[in-house]
């Protein structure tokens, strides 16, 4: 094991870890993925983050295959694996059941243009992939389609998923897209809430690129 994948495995832990404490997951729901070559290293299944151990990483070549003799991946392991391959855009993909975002999920209501910040999805507003059964080719598929062009999707009736640059842009992202699921549930119970132009958010767009401290 090189340098490189010892830190990664570090890191996927550490997501895993605050994913857990600050209240995205709870007990072995949701998983976690980095980018390895052209394979990918992913949580293992049904290992809770208080569990979990660098060394339980388990690392996938690109057609899906694993030791054997380790432990095995996600459920979700083909999804993770699908949206890297599909992405050279990102390196990490963060899946949780955080409860505003999974509310939304099962009501299958996408979160519209309510506050700028919904751009950090990449994306206007935030949509929702069509139900399919989790771990399978078809949960993969939606999963993908509906990331195409953004970082950030809800899952009909599951939770929500993010695909980013880097771990910790992941992270970043999945929490504020439950942030934002939970102020867009609070302003439906209002009366809705009023939107951004399309206009509006282009400029967040265009702003967000330039925003923040960019290495020179």
């Amino acid at each position: 094991m090189d340098e490189q994948e010892a830190k990664l495995r570090e890191q996927i832990v550490e997501v895993m870890a605050a994913m857990d404490a600050r209240g995205l997951n709870r007990g072995t729901s949701g998983n976690v993925s980095a980018r390895l070559g052209d394979g990918a290293l992913v949580t293992p299944t049904g290992v809770p983050p208080s569990s979990l151990k660098p060394e339980h990483i388990v690392r996938l070549a690109a057609d899906g295959s694993y030791d054997p003799a380790g432990m095995k991946p996600s459920s979700e392991w083909l999804m993770h694996l699908k949206l890297l391959q599909l992405r050279p855009d990102t390196n990490a993909v963060v899946h949780c059941h955080s409860r505003y975002a999974t509310t939304l999920a099962c009501a299958n209501r996408p979160i519209p243009a309510l506050h700028y910040m919904v751009a950090v999805s990449g994306g206007a507003s935030i949509p929702v992939a069509p139900y399919a059964t989790f771990g399978s080719a078809e949960l993969a598929e939606t999963v993908c389609e509906a990331l195409a062009g953004q970082y950030a999707t809800l899952m009909a009736n599951h939770g929500q998923i993010v695909a980013a640059p880097s771990l910790k842009a992941a992270l970043l992202i999945a929490e504020e897209v439950e942030e934002q699921a939970a102020i867009y549930w609070g302003t439906l119970a209002i009366g809705g809430p009023s939107l951004l132009s399309d206009d509006e958010m282009v400029r967040i767009a265009d702003r967000f690129r330039s925003y923040g401290q960019k290495k020179k």
